[in-house]
């Protein structure tokens, strides 16, 4: 079995602020905590995932989030078929990151629609 020699990724999400100059402060410090891992370590992984729909039970520690999953649950199709690109699951975005300890990322920033794209080529795989 081949040996993975895990290097830093860090899941920030979609909206992250590189610049870490823009308006909203949670964009800023996302941004800025990616510059900082990929200035100490440059071929470390930034996952920047829209909406992640969980999967299997899974259920977030935020009660609003949990709210919102739980009305939300009969939309979630709906965001799936018009925005296919900005929604990933809990499994495939673990698979992708699996995938990318393995094989290494193809850039060092993963916007939403590259973690499909590599989801669904991990899922062929």
């Amino acid at each position: 079995m081949r040996s993975i020699h895990p290097l830093p990724s860090y899941i920030s999400g979609a909206g992250t602020d590189s610049t870490a100059r823009g308006r909203t402060m949670w964009a800023r410090v996302k941004g800025e905590t990616e510059n900082e891992l990929l200035r100490l370590c440059p071929r470390a992984t930034m996952f920047r995932p829209g909406f992640i729909e969980p999967l299997h039970g899974i259920t977030s520690r935020t009660p609003l989030y949990r709210l919102l999953y739980k009305y939300g649950r009969p939309l979630f199709p709906l965001i799936r078929a018009f925005a296919p690109n900005s929604v990933s699951d809990t499994e495939s975005l673990a698979r992708v990151m699996i995938h990318v300890a393995r094989h290494g990322a193809p850039m060092p920033v993963l916007e939403s629609r590259d973690i499909a794209a590599l989801s669904r080529n991990a899922a062929d795989a």
